[in-house]
């Protein structure tokens, strides 16, 4: 797989001239400065919206402008919508079945388009809209027979694994990878959204005492690969580099860009498993247990940007904000590719680690990260955290670094 040029000279120009923008708060003639502000927007389990799958469309879109207008509020630019939560599809889409958190049952169409909605309504108050989606989950329990009568993954239930009381598709056959990326880029042809975002879950994120048992298609495709690791590896490597060259592609002929990122689990690898690894300790680490090698597909030029979920505080012993964001802003540099920080909002006001306590966590890391140029921005998790703000962690973040509005 070769590395992917993303970039053209325009595109750059215009990269080094929000890098001065990003400086100040704007430029000598008064324009906006450039940076991101964002917050993730989850549907799967009613997370973040709709609030009930019982409340009738015009409540659903009354909710969802409210979102819209608290990004705003909040002087954000950005918002990542969950338009594809499990295997499913809060669009008309003719690959999946109607999302269940929309009328409480899988495939009933719920009489509204919520994407074509969503995009219409963002754009409207100057908001980027970007479609999450989640390549490989298929249900939150682990029966088939729960799922609609015509969905894949019973037509298809070669495709389909149980693991830690859920459905999968399997990452390893290359016809579950051409399906899904057919049913995410669907939305890509029929919507004017500003980018296509995948979340952290690759394969699954490991649960003690089970095993993802994909045997099989291991040993039909896993011949040439010095191990299973590896094999795992090259299947999510394929999925993330034909993502990128499908989008560009569609991207070249439809006279438009819609950027491609991740939103990865933050620590790549530990410096003690491996000197180019980040100085943590944390449990899980992208390469070895998603086999998500997030740092590569930055080399390669193959995402527009990353937002890594960099959820500790400063100071934090298993993994400290200090330590991560340095690291992922030298893994960018000299990419083209752009960096984000994805922050853990829905924490401020835990009691532990004690440094949640305190409202002005959040602003300390936007001041930390200030110092790395490489860094473009920040992204909340998740949107009713935007609003509910408990520990009033947001607005000291929206006084003390958004006092004007910024183009992302």
């Amino acid at each position: 797989m070769r590395r992917i040029t993303r970039r053209t000279f325009a595109t750059a120009a215009v990269g080094a001239a929000s890098a001065l923008l990003a400086t100040g708060t704007g430029s000598a003639s008064g324009a906006p400065r450039r940076e991101l502000r964002g917050m993730w927007l989850a549907t799967v389990a009613n997370l973040d919206w709709p609030t009930s799958a019982k409340l009738r469309p015009a409540e659903q879109q009354r909710e969802l402008r409210a979102l819209f207008d608290t990004a705003v509020a909040r002087r954000l630019n950005t918002v990542f919508f969950q338009v594809r939560p499990t295997a499913d599809a809060l669009w008309p889409s003719p690959y999946e079945p109607w999302a269940q958190y929309l009328t409480g049952q899988q495939g009933r169409d719920p009489g509204w388009d919520p994407l074509g909605f969503a995009v219409r309504e963002a754009h409207g108050r100057g908001l980027e809209l970007h479609a999450w989606f989640n390549p490989y989950r298929v249900a939150n329990h682990t029966d088939p027979g729960r799922l609609t009568p015509d969905h894949p993954a019973r037509r298809h239930p070669r495709w389909v694994l149980p693991y830690g009381g859920k459905l999968y598709y399997n990452p390893g056959l290359p016809e579950v990878r051409s399906f899904v990326q057919d049913a995410m880029l669907d939305a890509v042809r029929r919507y004017p959204v500003d980018g296509v975002h995948f979340d952290d879950y690759f394969y699954p994120y490991p649960v003690a005492g089970q095993r993802f048992d994909d045997d099989a298609a291991f040993d039909e495709y896993g011949s040439g690969f010095a191990n299973r690791a590896a094999w795992r590896r090259d299947n999510i490597d394929r999925l993330v580099y034909e993502m990128a060259g499908k989008l560009r592609d569609g991207n070249e002929r439809a006279g438009r860009q819609v950027r491609f990122g991740v939103s990865p689990f933050a620590v790549w690898r530990n410096h003690g498993t491996d000197p180019q690894g980040s100085r943590t300790q944390a449990g899980v680490q992208t390469y070895d247990d998603l086999y998500a090698d997030t740092r590569r597909w930055v080399r390669e030029g193959w995402l527009d940007y990353i937002v890594p979920q960099v959820y500790w505080p400063l100071g934090s012993t298993p993994a400290d904000y200090a330590e991560l964001v340095p690291w992922w802003a030298r893994t960018v540099d000299g990419t083209g590719v752009d960096l984000y920080i994805g922050e853990a909002l829905y924490k401020a006001g835990d009691a532990q680690p004690a440094a949640w306590k305190n409202p002005a966590e959040l602003s300390r890391h936007l001041t930390f990260a200030r110092g790395y140029p490489q860094v473009g921005g920040h992204v909340y998790f998740s949107a009713k955290e935007v609003v509910r703000d408990r520990a009033g962690a947001m607005a000291r973040v929206v006084r003390d670094h958004y006092g004007s509005t910024a183009r992302p």
